[in-house]
Parts: structure tokens; C-alpha cells; sequence
């Protein structure tokens, strides 16, 4: 997940918990009996939400409560989907190395992205290196960010990247290919001073 992403989940999730932790505290302490200001939802501890006056007023509209209830129902599937979104796992755990037997191998996942980072660090011009597997365990997939010095040509730390780190990985653990996503990001530097 990038870190944009990362930051929206945060704060949509800090704002939701805040409008559930208000509006459940302010129902729960009118129905133990606080008396609630006149401007809120609440008159008192046998109030309902919607009153039956209200359930009436729209009656009469024939659009109403179907939209209210498409609403709902859309609002339920956007809510599974980001809970499904927040239960998938992101990385991979393990990676089947093919041994020739039959069997086959596991490696830790996260040892084959510490081992893919570091080479990538020692290529011309790469900064840093952070790499993320995903996929399955029999067909991973690489997802590589690289800080480029400020000297470094993009196009040559990609080739360098493809043919020699990631073509290493790939035959090292004995897949048949390793898809990548790479980014690459500029490192930042002091300006330099011109006399």
C-alpha cells in the first residue's frame, strides 16, 4: 500500500471511529438518563431515532425509501470491500523454490526481498532499494521502490535492475518469471553552491 493510501486509511478510519465513539456515547448516556441539549437527535430516554411522523412524511414519495435503502446497501458493500482490503495480506510469507525433486522449497519471503534490496543498492546510482513480494507463493511478484542518486540515469538502473538483480532472484529460486513493478523517486539533495 503506498504511503498516500496508508495516510487516507488512517484518517477515514479516525474520523469514522470518532462519529461512532460520539454518536454511541451521546445515545448511551441519554438512555442512562443525561439531559440532552434541545438542538440534538435525542429528547429523552424513550426517544426514538425516526419517529413514526417521519417514517410517514415520505410515505406518499414512492422514491424515498427505496433510495434510502440503495444507499445503505451501498454503503454495506463499501464497507465489506475495504474490510476485505484491510484482511488480504500484502506480503508474501514464503516462496517455493523449485529443487529438481519434485518437492520443492521454501524461503522466507522476507529474506528473498532483504537479499533483492541489497543487490539493488549496489547498482550504479541506487540510493536505496525496498522491495515487497506479493502474489502467491509459487508466482511471486516484485514490487520495487528505488531512491536514485542525484548523478544516476533512470533508464540504466532499470536495465541494471532487470537483467542483473532481479533476473539473479528469478533464477536463484528457480521460477519460471518474477514480474516487477518498480518506482523510482529522485533522492533529495542540498543545492549546491555556485561562486
Amino acid at each position: 500500500m503506498s504511503g498516500v493510501l496508508r495516510t487516507v486509511n488512517r484518517v477515514v478510519l479516525a474520523l469514522a471511529g470518532l462519529v461512532l465513539l460520539v454518536l454511541g456515547g451521546s445515545v448511551l448516556a441519554v438512555g442512562l438518563g443525561a439531559s440532552p441539549p434541545s438542538w440534538w437527535i435525542h429528547d429523552g430516554r424513550h426517544d426514538v431515532l425516526v419517529s413514526a411522523a417521519d417514517r410517514a412524511r415520505w410515505r406518499d414519495d414512492g422514491w424515498f425509501w427505496p433510495t434510502v435503502i440503495a444507499a445503505l446497501a451501498v454503503l454495506v458493500l463499501l464497507a465489506l470491500w475495504w474490510l476485505s482490503a484491510q484482511l488480504r495480506r500484502r506480503r508474501l510469507a514464503e516462496v517455493l523454490v523449485e529443487t529438481g525433486d519434485g518437492e520443492g522449497a521454501l524461503l522466507r519471503g522476507r529474506a528473498m526481498e532483504n537479499v533483492l534490496a541489497g543487490e539493488a543498492e549496489t547498482l550504479d546510482g541506487v540510493d536505496r532499494a525496498q522491495v515487497v513480494l506479493t502474489g502467491r507463493r509459487g508466482a511471486p511478484q516484485a514490487r520495487v521502490d528505488l531512491t536514485l542518486a542525484p548523478h544516476a540515469a533512470p533508464s540504466d538502473a532499470l536495465h541494471q535492475l532487470s537483467t542483473d538483480t532481479l533476473a539473479r532472484g528469478r533464477e536463484s529460486a528457480g521460477l519460471a518469471s518474477l514480474p516487477a513493478t518498480v518506482r523510482l523517486r529522485a533522492a533529495k539533495h542540498r543545492a549546491e553552491r555556485v561562486s
